[in-house]
């Protein structure tokens, strides 16, 4: 009994080691909170909404990590950090100030989840029984 039950343990680690661990994807490493401290530019309020998106990214980094996406991670981290290395240039690139595109885009990040209210309102209406 106990050489099946060794040999399978044996597998089990050669399979442990055989398979590459993919490589996670580091937020922590990537120092974006770090980089925007250490960036006078970024501290500035003029630049309030630069920091909020460089943040954003960060965020959206660490959802893609948790739902195993690593590779994609990486590419928004990479984006993160390229823009953080050149604030000046981030600054002139970002904030567009159209009003109505500013509110379109809010808009847009509204949930659009329908209420017992919404489905009520769309039900086809039925003619009355003539008895």
């Amino acid at each position: 009994m106990r050489p099946p039950l060794f040999a399978t343990g044996l597998a089990f680690a050669l399979a442990a080691v055989a398979v590459p661990a993919r490589a996670a994807c580091d937020v922590k490493g990537a120092q974006i909170e770090e980089g925007i401290a250490a960036k006078k530019e970024l501290r500035e309020d003029a630049n309030a909404q630069t920091v909020r998106d460089l943040r954003t990214l960060r965020d959206a980094a660490i959802v893609l990590e948790t739902y195993k996406f690593p590779g994609e991670c990486e590419v928004l981290l990479g984006i993160a950090k390229s823009l953080l290395s050149n604030p000046d240039k981030t600054i002139v690139q970002g904030g567009n100030t159209d009003e109505d595109e500013a509110e379109s885009l809010v808009e847009a990040r509204e949930p659009k989840a329908k209420t017992p209210a919404d489905e009520k309102a769309a039900a086809p209406k039925t003619a009355p029984n003539a008895n």
